[in-house]
């Protein structure tokens, strides 16, 4: 493949629901960086959010994992989505999925 996706070597995953404030924060982020990212929209209850529990044992969100990385505050994901992109350089503008 010579396109733009086939150069994305990994891809993060971003656990949120669409009606929150810090969860919007960090789709935010990861657009503006250009970071490729899986969109999982979890249920808004936090009893089911299972996939929430597995991942990052609360059922909290946002919940972003990369590789072995899973951070669930806000700020430590927005520091860590900044130092990614200062470590590995620019990331190209792929969007979402």
């Amino acid at each position: 493949m010579t396109d733009d996706a086939s150069r994305i070597t990994r891809l993060m995953t971003l656990y949120h629901v669409r009606w929150c404030p810090e969860c919007a924060i960090v789709r935010e982020k990861l657009g503006e960086l250009g970071i490729p990212y899986d969109d999982v929209v979890v249920p808004d209850l936090r009893p089911l959010r299972q996939e929430v529990f597995a991942v990052s044992g609360q059922y909290y969100v946002p919940v972003i994992k990369d590789r072995n990385t899973v951070l669930t505050e806000t700020r430590d994901i927005l520091e860590y989505l900044d130092a990614q992109c200062s470590e590995t350089g620019d990331r190209e503008e792929t969007g979402s999925r």
